[in-house]
């Protein structure tokens, strides 16, 4: 029958020496319980923080922050404490850490610049979750930011990993930085022969009739140009949206009132026409019937 000192002599064997000090089976027994345990605690606190976070309306770009700040410390602490209780010094990886800080330096400047910039991205916040960003021809939306790549859902559908280095180093569009306000226009042009003020009001009409256009900036109507084959007429209107899919909708339902709104008062959309004309002396001629024919 094994007795609770054989356990405690087996637990107490050494395995081997750093630093001059010994290292113990049970010692190392004991680093996945702290690491598990350390964890554990970990994200108890972190989800309990961010509870009380998010009911208070937090902004999620701070919340963000937080759990990341917290995720490192931790994980510091943990290392730390794990390294005190097997009684090996934190200076016995001094020569350790500086192979490792030279190995960053020729081998991992991607990561390190990566892992830097995704700090000030969640610092700064020129870039937060949710905002609508246009990338290298791709638009979507932010929806996390990690500490090496941000993780980008395009418009349809398609979920990106941007390298953080990216967004900073390179010209990206950020149309919900300061607000949600988007301007766009829609195009129409009518037959020659229209009364141009009608149909000026009529568009003018279908952009105020539509719930997410903003009155206040109020949609506009200009006589756009004398084009080949029509009066073109071009609104101008604001919405409030933090998607391209908004501005797509509120284009589309302007579209289907302004046609409704003319077909009512016989307003003609036009469209592209040709005058043919054929000199008097040219002549038509047929071909003889083949044998076979007749």
């Amino acid at each position: 029958m094994i007795t609770i000192e054989q356990i405690s002599e087996t637990l107490s064997h050494k395995l081997f020496t750093i630093a001059e000090q010994p290292v113990t089976l049970g010692g190392i027994l004991l680093i996945p319980l702290l690491v598990l345990v350390g964890f554990w605690i970990t994200k108890l606190l972190v989800k309990v923080l961010t509870t009380r976070l998010t009911t208070r309306n937090t902004d999620p770009n701070i919340i963000h922050l937080i759990q990341r700040l917290l995720y490192v410390i931790a994980i510091s602490i943990i290392v730390i404490t794990i390294l005190d209780v097997i009684n090996i010094p934190i200076t016995a990886f001094a020569f350790l850490s500086g192979a490792v800080a030279i190995g960053f330096g020729f081998g991992a400047q991607n990561i390190i610049n990566n892992f830097i910039s995704g700090w000030i991205l969640m610092w700064e916040k020129p870039i937060r979750i949710g905002d609508f960003l246009e990338v290298e021809n791709a638009k979507g939306v932010v929806q996390e930011i990690n500490t090496r790549s941000t993780k980008f859902r395009r418009v349809d559908g398609v979920h990106m990993l941007i390298p953080n280095s990216i967004l900073l180093e390179n010209t990206v569009v950020n149309w919900t930085l300061v607000d949600k306000l988007m301007r766009t226009s829609v195009k129409i042009g009518v037959a020659y022969g229209s009364p141009a003020k009608k149909v000026a009001e009529l568009i003018l009409q279908a952009t105020e009739e539509q719930e997410s256009i903003l009155d206040d900036p109020k949609p506009q109507v200009i006589f756009d140009d004398f084009g080949d084959n029509s009066l073109v007429f071009e609104v101008n209107f604001w919405i409030k949206s933090n998607v391209e899919g908004g501005l797509r909708v509120a284009r589309s339902n302007v579209r289907f009132r302004i046609d409704e709104l003319f077909s009512e008062h016989n307003v003609v959309i036009a469209f592209p026409q040709r005058d043919v004309h054929l000199d008097g002396s040219l002549t038509i001629s047929h071909s003889p019937k083949s044998s076979s024919e007749k």
